[in-house]
């Protein structure tokens, strides 16, 4: 692919429309739960990044993230089920994928608590946007499972790519990192 072709790919994908109106309304139970964070932009990208973030760890924090983003995202999700909204939702979603693009970048190591603290009130804010945006006539257990097990394949997907790229490209992983912090800063502003 030429970089011009690649570009416009990013333009595309980048625009507020892509990233704040979530696919997968037109489906119900568990294929909308699938859907919703693998068609939005904002979740996408966050989720991705957790995976990245993860594989930047060591010892227990690599598997300490991607579960807790889970199991807190799963607990917004209920709240969202039960109509409870959390102040500057949007806000904190899009703040989410620019601060972990951030911490990807750069690829900072704080110690556990403070990641795992990090990682829950990101993934809070998603949790909460999944469940208040749960279509007409879904079953909630069926669309939360579809959204856990798309949000578990998105950060194994990201850890994956770190993992086992050779070193020589462990600077496109900071890239990557980069290029959805400068998204999210983007996301914040428009």
């Amino acid at each position: 692919m030429n970089l011009r072709k690649t570009l416009l790919a990013i333009t595309l994908l980048a625009s507020p429309a892509l990233a704040f109106a979530h696919a997968g309304h037109d489906h119900s139970g568990v294929m909308a739960g699938l859907a919703h964070p693998v068609f939005g932009l904002d979740h996408l990208l966050a989720m991705l990044a957790v995976g990245l973030w993860a594989a930047q760890q060591q010892g227990k924090a690599r598997w300490a993230l991607p579960l807790t983003f889970v199991a807190t995202m799963l607990f917004g999700g209920l709240l969202g089920f039960a109509g409870i909204e959390i102040a500057l939702m949007e806000t904190g979603i899009a703040g989410s994928v620019l601060a972990l693009g951030l911490l990807v970048a750069l690829a900072v190591r704080p110690p556990l608590a403070v990641a795992t603290a990090l990682t829950a009130l990101f993934a809070l804010s998603h949790g909460v946007a999944h469940g208040l945006e749960l279509p007409a006539l879904s079953s909630p257990w069926g669309y939360a499972a579809g959204f856990v097990v798309a949000t578990a394949a998105l950060h194994a997907a990201g850890y994956a790519v770190a993992r086992y790229l050779p070193h020589a490209a462990a600077p496109l992983v900071r890239l990557a990192g980069l290029a959805s912090a400068l998204t999210g800063a983007w996301l914040l502003a428009a």
